[in-house]
């Protein structure tokens, strides 16, 4: 396995907690949580898909028409929050062997683990959709923070493949106008603390528009400038971890090198790990492989950052 990394830098935030949004049900000690994104009908002109939710015999999920965010908490909370998205092309989300996987292990660090269901654009919904409700769902997050237990300075996202993609939009992009508000929670700060970008889909661009995530967002004219993550890297960006196998036969480790590259011509604390097995979309990772190495490296770098 290589390594690369640039320094740390601690940093903290605090940001106000109020407001409120609607909840799905009330939590039981085995359930998670619940919460509507929007309180109505979302925003964005589409169709949107027909039919009920989907899951699939692997346990992805599409068909998504009501986008919310699922709470599990630990335990012990530590206070942190972290918003786990999966991959899958825009066409999917890759529930079952990326996101609930991760999330179950995220509980046993004391972390609050928070599953998103994004509306898919290859449902009908438009380009913008995806990034919609992972803006959103960072405001609510922070507006029901003081009821969930979590420091709202401590919230941050974690993106698999196409998830990658949406994360780090959401990292780079929190200051851009996705949707009008709706109501009190979006007067707060859409700007995660903090990222973990999994084998990420980075660029739409050549030579690196070869991913059906491209295809599926290519609805909209202006995609590949609006949602290649690394034109939008600021210092404002925050502390941000990688990770991806040279091997990647659908995201080409250039994605996570300019990344990498981005975060650090700004001055942002950054690591990036490379490994070189282990292909695309192993979420945990295969006990013994090397990719299975990344929680344990995740875990170790948030320490550092102080979110764990």
């Amino acid at each position: 396995m290589h390594r690369v990394r640039i320094a740390l830098l601690a940093a903290s935030f605090f940001v106000a907690c109020t407001g409120h949004a609607a909840t799905r049900g009330a939590a039981e000690p085995t359930s998670p949580v619940s919460i509507d994104l929007w309180p109505s009908t979302p925003p964005g002109e589409g169709p949107g898909p027909r039919g009920p939710e989907r899951v699939s015999t692997s346990g992805a999920v599409s068909n998504v028409s009501v986008p919310r965010i699922e709470i599990y908490s630990p335990a012990h909370p530590n206070g942190t929050a972290i918003i786990v998205i999966g991959g899958g092309g825009y066409a999917r989300i890759g529930m079952g062997h990326e996101v609930m996987p991760t999330a179950a292990w995220l509980e046993t660090q004391g972390v609050t683990a928070v599953v998103l269901y994004y509306r898919l654009p290859a449902d009908h919904w438009p380009a913008v959709a995806p990034f919609q409700d992972a803006q959103r769902a960072i405001r609510v997050l922070r507006a029901h923070a003081q009821q969930l237990g979590i420091n709202p300075a401590r919230v941050g996202v974690l993106g698999f493949s196409a998830g990658g993609n949406l994360a780090g939009i959401a990292e780079t992009r929190s200051a851009a106008s996705f949707y009008r508000p709706v109501d009190a929670a979006d007067q707060l700060s859409a700007r995660p603390d903090f990222a973990a970008l999994l084998y990420p889909v980075i660029s739409l661009e050549q030579p690196y528009d070869t991913t059906r995530s491209g295809r599926e967002l290519s609805t909209q004219a202006d995609a590949a400038q609006a949602y290649s993550v690394q034109l939008h890297v600021t210092r404002n960006a925050p502390p941000t971890f990688l990770a991806q196998a040279k091997d990647d036969p659908i995201a080409n480790i250039g994605n996570s090198q300019i990344m990498y590259e981005a975060l650090k011509k700004n001055g942002v604390p950054a690591e990036l790990h490379v490994f070189d097995t282990g292909g695309h979309g192993w979420g945990m990772g295969t006990p013994g492989s090397e990719v299975a190495a990344w929680p344990g490296l995740f875990a170790t770098w948030a320490r550092r950052n102080g979110f764990l």
